[in-house]
């Protein structure tokens, strides 16, 4: 996580022997379209880099749409 440094966007190296590493970038007010209007909106990016011997490339897809549910609806971790 480099987002706490200020960083908008990076990619993480995998380093043996990880499966996988996400990259965190900082979140920043960015202009969003919403129900037709434009609003402010906090957004940030996140990639991730998998090992495909480890993981396979839909199973990463998978992990990365989980995580952006989680960061967009957090209350549904609560139930």
């Amino acid at each position: 996580n480099l987002g706490m440094f200020g960083i908008k966007q990076f990619d993480a190296v995998i380093n043996p022997p990880q499966g996988m590493i996400m990259a965190v970038g900082a979140g920043e007010q960015r202009p969003w379209v919403k129900d037709g209007k434009i609003v402010p909106a906090t957004v940030m990016t996140a990639s991730g880099s998998f090992d495909h011997r480890a993981i396979d490339g839909a199973e990463g897809a998978q992990l990365m749409e989980a995580f952006k549910q989680m960061c967009e609806q957090p209350m549904g971790m609560m139930l």
